[in-house]
């Protein structure tokens, strides 16, 4: 799940229009891509799927989750070479929560 986290925030369009959504509705756009990305956990490569949801989850829905505690857990290099290869770029120096990319 902790890595999920973090590949939705580093995924989203970040000077993009994003609208705001309930808190609700951010942890089930949470919950709805962990269930997607699953395997990547594990060092599977990302399902159709699963990039897909990398791309629509919001970053405003993310950001707030990531803690110094669950940063610490995170693989950033990891979680870069997921994303990009889902074809999004990764923004450098961008600080989401408690984790700033390379």
């Amino acid at each position: 799940m902790v890595l999920m986290l973090w590949l939705a925030m580093l995924n989203e369009n970040i000077g993009g229009g994003v609208m705001a959504q309930s808190a609700g509705q951010c942890k089930e756009e949470r919950r709805i891509l962990v269930n997607a990305c699953k395997g990547v956990i594990t060092r599977k490569p990302p399902t159709p799927y699963c990039c897909q949801r990398l791309r629509v989850t919001q970053i405003n829905c993310v950001c707030p989750v990531i803690t110094p505690q669950l940063a610490a857990l995170i693989d950033v290099n990891y979680a870069i070479k997921v994303i990009q290869g889902c074809g999004r770029q990764v923004p450098r120096h961008f600080k989401c929560g408690s984790i700033t990319t390379p």
